[in-house]
């Protein structure tokens, strides 16, 4: 066959030999389902563990694998920890995957009540029916965490937010590590607001950090995708083996966008910042505006702890309307440079009405306990010029 000239249409069929002659200077796009093998023997050695090796897309791919390595250098930077990562294909896929491998039925959750609102009805809808309950509690009130997880020993998975998803709230990450270790549960924390540049987990050994990579991390909006990274490797196998069979994994062209978007990080985060604090600073002292979340505020209930254990306040914002929903809306409405959109974490300025968006489908007690009140309005402040922004929203609250 090697010496028979192939018809026409085996040309067009069989792939032509890679014509490179230098590395690429851009990570390539293996826009492949699956990989080739010279001989059965190599087929069959990483089938069956004794090397590694690609396969299949869906068990792993050289972008997505490069790109996951990447966010676990990030997210172990300046710690003793080995860590590593696997790209999913949303920031709920990464919290299910890493929730479906602690848990089985008849665990428990122990997690606070002012979450995103899409994890809060991922716990209660899903997880539930998975025969796994979930406990919601003041988790800044370390005695009565304590006594719940001494009480309980069915709770396996300590999850939070820190800063929390829409009010800004945040934890203490090294009492809730400790504690959750003492009491044999895993600790998971989303990290999607800070970052790795501005906030490290693994430097108080919590377990598992989660992000939506779709926010800051990628930075431009044209992405889905989410990433589990952790440190423990007895726990490394449970968490592949859920996404594999699961098909919660991430595909190339998502890693690929992440990727051009982590080069740009810690300049957008620094700008972020700086107009986040000013944009802050500008409705705290409007007189249309009650109060304003933002920890790097002084008036901010969590201030102190957030300085302590973050390098900066992120980008992130929510403030209360005097006048309620409606005021809240009209603002909104009025906006002209800022975005509404049910995103985050963008170059652009984006604005959201928690209660009627993303906690619609959380109990109205459980969300207005939690300071997520019908005049709430979440910002996530973008990189344009801050004297725009402010002027956007001085003159929507006019």
């Amino acid at each position: 066959m090697s010496k028979q000239k192939l018809g026409l249409g085996s040309i067009c069929v069989k792939e032509a030999k890679e014509n490179k002659s230098t590395k690429p200077h851009q990570l390539p796009l293996y826009a492949t389902s699956s990989f080739a093998f010279d001989k059965i023997e190599d087929s069959i050695d990483i089938f069956t563990g004794k090397k590694t090796g690609h396969v299949y897309s869906r068990y792993g791919n050289p972008t997505v694998d490069t790109v996951a390595q990447k966010l676990a250098t990030l997210e172990s930077y300046g710690t003793d920890k080995d860590a590593y990562a696997f790209l999913t294909s949303s920031g709920m896929s990464a919290i299910s995957s890493v929730g479906m491998a602690i848990l089985s039925h008849g665990d428990k959750i122990l997690t606070q009540g002012n979450l995103y609102g899409g994890t809060t009805e991922l716990f209660k809808k899903l997880f539930s029916n998975m025969g796994v309950e979930t406990i919601f509690t003041d988790l800044n009130d370390l005695e009565g965490v304590e006594s719940i997880l001494a009480e309980d020993e069915s709770i396996k998975m300590v999850y939070f937010e820190t800063p929390a998803n829409p009010t800004l709230a945040c934890v203490n990450l090294r009492a809730l590590s400790d504690l959750a270790r003492k009491y044999n549960a895993t600790s998971v924390i989303d990290n999607t607001f800070p970052t790795p540049y501005l906030q490290q987990p693994f430097k108080y050994d919590i377990d598992f950090v989660i992000h939506s990579t779709t926010k800051f991390l990628n930075g431009h909006g044209n992405s889905i995708a989410g990433v589990v990274i952790g440190w423990q490797e007895s726990m490394k196998k449970k968490v592949w083996e859920v996404i594999k069979l699961a098909g919660t994994n991430c595909n190339p062209w998502d890693a690929w966008l992440i990727n051009n978007g982590l080069k740009t990080l810690a300049v957008r985060m620094e700008r972020h910042c700086d107009n986040a604090m000013k944009l802050a600073s500008f409705l705290e002292s409007h007189p249309s505006v009650n109060y304003v979340n933002y920890i790097g505020l002084e008036s901010h209930p969590h201030h102190d702890l957030a300085s302590s254990q973050m390098s900066g306040y992120g980008g992130m914002l929510s403030f209360e309307m005097k006048g309620g929903m409606e005021k809240a809306l009209q603002c909104i409405n009025s906006l002209k440079l800022a975005t509404m959109a049910p995103t985050l974490g963008d170059v652009d300025t984006l604005v959201l009405h928690p209660a009627t968006s993303s906690h619609l489908n959380v109990d109205r007690a459980m969300r207005e306990a939690n300071g997520i009140t019908d005049g709430l309005i979440r910002v996530s402040v973008g990189i344009e010029d801050i004297n725009d922004i402010i002027a956007d929203f001085d003159q929507a609250m006019t």
